[in-house]
């Protein structure tokens, strides 16, 4: 076995295959034992890893999950003091293995032996366990011998001359631990083995400056020794001034990767314009960029055009960054015109220029760059401008804002993102002691997020932290432009406060330009130009030169979708209210989108299905916004063609809370609606109720409501309505409205009709031969419709009849289509559904390995499941799978961990019915009869008022093994028999039911008439 702790816990067998370790409990002792192989560890210390401070309440948890360990494939030693993992090989073990033997190796094996321990890292040492207590040692030892090893392999590449290609990792290396002067000193020799000796000097100067504010100490021998090799071996250039870049103030964060591209652009073309809305990054990635491209030879010369107002200034802005004013020069450099000045002086150089801040200036600058690059050939031009110059050769370099962590990102994970650590970075400097951990992590997740990751925004954030909390901060977003003015007394004023960032875009638009962007901002989650044309009004034309003055970003989506920063769209809101044009927006915005729902709704139900999924999905943002809005201003009918025509999306994509939320809503609005329309809304609120696992009672009575008001309707989901809430107690009846329904054209309606009507034929006339012909038509005319989730209903209905009567492989594969088809739409939750009912059937086909794989895949699936429901019945699945391999302990407990799910939603009677059931076959096990007996009493009055014959039939099961317990077999018997009348057929597929027959083999039975009676009589 080999087992990795250098990262996620990973487990392979001798062949390399994958092995499942499920449950957090079993991959922390596993993880325990692994960091000591070959060696006893106590039973004490393993009970200390698992359970922490709140050790078991049995003493024998911990021999039972080291029995369920073993099950799963990894071979331990008992021993009388504890347990041990033998011929085991941990990546731990080997990296210190390897980092041990390199340290006395010559510097060529020593960097084989620590490359090859460094890459058995795959992330964060015991990344499973990295919250416990009892793992903090190991894990702080492993990251301090990953630091060590780092280094010793950096300075050991340094010596043998091959440090160059070191700058990255060790750049980031160095930003997480910025106090580590190993790091440094390896950083900077780096450096200076790049060719980039000033940066290495700024990496001495940041470390020195850190060393003294947050330790009070001077820099070590060694770092100090470093420190003056670079400036003994740095040869100064004696020659004219090379670049008037200053030096920046504060540290460079998150662009390190792109100062490299764009200095190859700036190689490769003679024109390259960084992009990029105010804000963003643009003037700080070129100064980096120059300060690149200086140790490349050359200068270069940086010309500040945002202080000019007036075109023609910009070839004196030029001549002033090349230091050529007319006072100071004489001769040829003093006569002319600015702009024959500075060609004279830029045409034998090899030199960049960067023209930064073109946009208010853009065609001066253009025009002066092509000028310039055509008299100058040595010369290439950098320029930063929210637009393009459009001139022919340019390359552009979209300046995208620094990335963003996701929500509920761990520490850990938020600081791996570029936006957190800027503003980590910079809280810093305001805030000594500020760090990003549990206690902060939220907020600076949503704070970054909600500046959209800008540079700008994030330090203007940051600068706020002196006076505010990281919670106030978060919280006080909504009102951005007010909060965000404590910008350097020192920047420009565009650059002071967030407002005047936006202001001065905002004024350097055209009118229909400015009309077209506050309108826009109506949007949430962008729009594609049909949309933005219809609900804005104006061209094609605004829309592109939005997008080439970086107020709009362009997707690449086959159907482009035009968005705005989080921003920008607050800003463009304020506008809209300014020009009182907001009401006018949103109700065309509502119109254009309850048309966009009503024609996409129908081909959710065809083969057209997953790419309206898809359309639907990118509209997700707007149909909410819509629909809300509509609520918000009273309009009913609105609120409903919005709702109504979207529930089904919302149904198929788990959005069923909100989507209840909103048709209930819209419903208590009051006002004139089209009585089908509303019918809709009822019928629509009863299908959410009643899709999952929770209880239904509710949903009766809305669906009863929608029947009252579409007995004529032509919809096809409401005429499916009607045979299922109309209140008969003749099945007859109710057979002629279902039969009615199957002469209708559309095949969606009437593979939905059968699905329904096997589900008749088998509760009420218990016709399994008849059910299954159902069952297998609806499957076909799913496959004709092309709706998949309809489809894997049926899949799963048709996998319950084979399985029922022993086809157990076929069944197999029909809950594996399922799974296929069900997957295409993203339906994790079904996906759950079907995978449970597979270990089920593989553990009744005795492959055992197979049971704990699907298990294994729907935990991997649960990952991204917020339904409790759903997950209540993974852990009901996974409790009667350990029931039946004698796991009684943690059977019980997936089955109170079920409860707690449920805690959370009103369940389906039937569901609380199979958790009685469930617990009452643990009590029996236990030899708590009584306990038993009352669990099955109550999932008996439950099975039975639900009409439902396969769910009586599984607890008239679980009566007969409590008579069997009394010693009753011939009412054994009886039940079973019953049972099987009650499904048409023995259940073959069903663990308990083929124990229990095999029990009263020798028994005789007979037609029983009341078997509920009979039941409660062995029940009392």
């Amino acid at each position: 076995m080999r087992i990795g702790l250098l990262g996620p816990l990973e487990v392979r067998n001798d062949d390399g295959a994958a092995v499942e370790i499920t449950g957090a409990r079993l991959r922390t002792l596993l993880s325990a034992l692994a960091l000591e192989p070959g060696r006893v560890v106590s039973a004490g210390r393993l009970v200390d890893a698992v359970w922490g401070t709140s050790p078991p309440a049995t003493a024998n948890a911990l021999q039972a999950l080291v029995s369920r360990l073993r099950r799963a494939g990894a071979r331990l030693d008992s021993t009388p003091s504890g347990y041990r993992l033998p011929e085991a090989t941990v990546d731990a073990a080997r990296f210190e293995e390897l980092v041990t033997v390199a340290r006395t190796a010559p510097d060529e094996k020593r960097v084989v032996l620590l490359r090859e321990a460094l890459s058995l890292w795959r992330g964060p040492a015991l990344g499973d366990v990295s919250d416990a207590q009892f793992f903090q040692g190991p894990i702080a030892r492993l990251d301090e011998l990953r630091l060590s090893a780092t280094e010793e392999y950096a300075e050991a590449v340094l010596r043998l001359g091959h440090g160059a290609d070191l700058v990255g990792e060790l750049s980031r290396l160095l930003a997480e631990h910025p106090l580590r002067e190993r790091l440094a000193a390896a950083l900077m020799l780096s450096l200076q083995a790049a060719g980039r000796p000033a940066e290495a000097l700024q990496v001495f100067a940041r470390i020195r400056m850190a060393l003294a504010d947050e330790l009070g100490a001077d820099p070590a021998r060694e770092l100090s020794a470093a420190h003056a090799k670079i400036l003994r071996e740095t040869v100064p250039d004696r020659d004219e001034a090379r670049t008037n870049l200053r030096a920046g103030l504060t540290s460079f964060v998150g662009r390190n990767a792109e100062v490299a591209c764009v200095a190859k652009l700036v190689g490769e073309y003679r024109l390259t314009t960084l992009t990029g809305p105010g804000g963003a990054g643009k003037t700080r990635l070129a100064t980096e960029t120059g300060r690149q491209l200086l140790t490349e030879g050359g200068g270069v010369w940086f010309a500040e055009l945002a202080p000019i107002t007036d075109g023609a200034d910009v070839p004196q802005a030029v001549l002033d960054a090349l230091g050529l004013r007319e006072q100071v020069y004489t001769g040829s450099l003093s006569s002319g015109t600015p702009r024959e000045r500075a060609v004279r002086a830029l045409r034998d150089r090899d030199a960049v220029l960067v023209l930064d801040n073109c946009e208010h200036v853009i065609e001066a600058a253009a025009e002066l760059a092509e000028y310039l690059l055509g008299e100058c050939p040595r010369l290439r031009v950098l320029a930063t401008s929210r637009e393009p110059l459009a001139l022919t050769g340019e390359a552009l370099w979209p300046v995208e804002p620094l990335t963003l962590p996701a929500e509920g990102a761990t520490p850990v994970e938020a600081l791996s993102c570029a936006s957190v650590r800027l503003l980590a970075d910079r809280a810093a400097a305001v805030r000594p002691g500020f760090t990003v951990d549990e206690s902060t992590v939220d907020d600076v997740v949503r704070i970054c997020r909600a500046l959209d990751g800008m540079p700008l925004a994030v330090e203007l954030a940051a600068a706020r932290l002196r006076s505010l909390t990281v919670p106030q901060l978060a919280s006080r977003l909504d009102d951005r432009f007010r909060l965000l003015t404590a910008g350097s007394r020192t920047a420009l004023p565009r650059h002071r406060t967030l407002r005047a960032v936006v202001d001065w875009s905002w004024d350097l638009l055209e009118p229909d330009e400015r009309q077209l962007l506050r309108r826009l901002s109506v949007f949430s989650g962008g729009a594609t130009a049909d949309a933005a044309e219809a609900v804005c009004g104006g061209t094609a034309e605004p829309l592109s030169a939005l997008v080439d003055k970086s107020l709009l970003t362009v997707s690449e989506d086959a159907e482009p979708r035009y968005r705005m920063l989080e921003t920008i769209k607050a800003y463009g809101l304020e506008q809209l209210a300014v020009a009182d044009e907001r009401e006018e927006l949103r109700q065309a915005h509502a119109e254009w989108f309850a048309s966009f729902a009503e024609t996409g709704d129908k081909y959710l139900r065809r083969a057209e299905q997953i790419e309206w999924l898809a359309r639907f999905a990118a509209e997700h943002g707007n149909l909410i916004s819509a629909v809300r809005g509509a609520i918000a201003a009273g309009e009913a009918t609105t609120s409903l063609r919005l709702a109504t025509s979207c529930a089904w999306f919302w149904m198929l994509t788990a959005h069923k809370t909100e989507a209840q939320e909103l048709i209930e809503a819209a419903l208590a609005l009051p006002g004139e609606v089209d009585r089908e329309l509303r019918a809709m809304g009822y019928a629509m609120a009863a299908l959410l109720l009643t899709v999952g696992m929770t209880d239904e009672t509710s949903a009766d009575a809305l669906g009863r409501k929608a029947l009252e008001l579409s007995r004529d309707s032509k919809n096809s989901l409401l005429r499916f309505l009607v045979p299922v809430y109309a209140q008969t107690g003749d099945n007859g009846v109710l057979m002629s409205a279902l039969d009615e329904l199957l002469s209708e054209e559309d095949p969606w309606l009437r593979a939905q009709t059968l699905l329904r009507r096997s589900r008749v034929l088998l509760n009420v006339w218990h016709d399994a031969a008849a059910q299954e012909a159902d069952v297998r038509e609806a499957v076909r005319l799913f496959r004709q419709s092309g709706e998949r989730w309809g489809m894997s209903l049926a899949l799963n209905s048709l996998a319950e009849v084979l399985g029922r009567r022993g086809e157990l492989e076929e069944a197999v594969s029909c809950y594996e289509e399922s799974i296929r088809v069900v997957s295409e739409i993203g339906s994790a939750e079904d996906v759950l559904f079907a995978r449970g009912r597979q270990a089920h059937l593989f553990w009744q086909l005795g492959d055992e390995s197979a049971a704990t794989a699907a298990i294994a895949a729907a935990e991997r699936d649960a990952r991204t499941v917020s339904v409790p429901d759903s997950l209540a019945f993974l852990a009901q699945t996974k409790a009667d799978l350990a029931r039946w391999r004698g796991d009684l302990a943690e059977a019980r407990l997936e089955l109170n961990r079920a409860e707690a799910l449920l805690s959370e939603v009103p369940p389906h009677p039937l569901f609380r019915a199979m958790i009685q059931h469930s617990h009452a076959y643990l009590d029996a096990q236990a030899g708590d009869l009584p306990s038993a007996r009352d669990r099955r009493r109550k999932a008996l009055a439950m099975a039975a008022e639900s009409g439902e014959a396969t769910y009586l039939a599984t607890v008239l099961v679980g009566v007969a093994d409590h008579a069997l317990r009394l010693d009753r077999p011939v009412a054994a018997a009886d039940l079973l028999s019953a049972a099987r009348t009650l499904r048409g057929g023995p259940d073959l597929a069903l663990p308990d039911a083929t124990a229990a027959e095999a029990a009263v083999q020798a028994e005789p039975s007979g037609t029983v008439d009341d078997p509920i009676a009979l039941a409660y009589d062995v029940l009392t």
